[in-house]
């Protein structure tokens, strides 16, 4: 009698022996890196919305840990960032400012990219690139709404403040992530099928 065992899907960083301690430092590292990214940050004279590597970082970062490790970064982020640290980008802490929806908008894209890279999204280009500009379009769900209140502005007003700047920089960064991942999928030698 053969028993047929479905294996169980994963992310990049299940290739990583660990177990709780694993998780913890891998947490721990993708908060500080998205943090870290903040800061790399380029004001425009337009928007109150900053370019930055954040979004490149969240959304990466998700895909290689999966929807309960990138959730639990992006709270970790949010709830520092709320309590004080000033690792928000241009070293912002709290929530009163026009950029906080992007924040909030990092938490529910990193569950539903670590969700759907979880179930192998994120082992060929086009379904990189599909991943990747869906969880830019989470962020935006939340960001550019939370800028039109916090900037009493209209939904076209706030559309073309908060997102068709960055528009091209996303596509880049979708670029990246999709020669990114794949490749790496290929280097841990694991197929292109979850």
């Amino acid at each position: 009698m053969t028993t047929i065992v479905a294996a169980r899907p994963r992310v990049l960083a299940d290739a990583i022996p660990g177990g709780l301690a694993r998780d913890l430092a891998l947490v721990l590292s993708a908060a500080g890196l998205t943090g870290i990214a903040a800061q790399v940050a380029l004001p425009l004279p337009f928007t109150p919305v900053p370019i930055s590597l954040q979004t490149f970082t969240v959304l990466l970062s998700a895909a290689a840990l999966g929807p309960w490790r990138a959730g639990a970064v992006m709270l970790l982020y949010l709830g520092a960032g709320v309590a004080g640290v000033p690792w928000f980008s241009e070293q912002r802490a709290g929530f009163g400012f026009p950029s906080f929806g992007y924040v909030i908008g990092f938490v529910i894209a990193a569950v539903v990219v670590g969700w759907l890279a979880r179930r192998g999204a994120d082992r060929s280009i086009p379904g990189t690139v599909a991943l990747m500009a869906l969880g830019n379009l989470v962020i935006y769900a939340v960001g550019v709404p939370y800028l039109a209140i916090a900037i009493g502005a209209d939904a076209g007003e706030a559309i073309q403040l908060g997102a068709v700047p960055f528009l091209i920089g996303d596509a880049l960064k979708i670029a990246l992530a999709a020669g990114l991942l794949p490749a790496t999928w290929r280097l841990a030698g694991e197929s292109a099928r979850p």
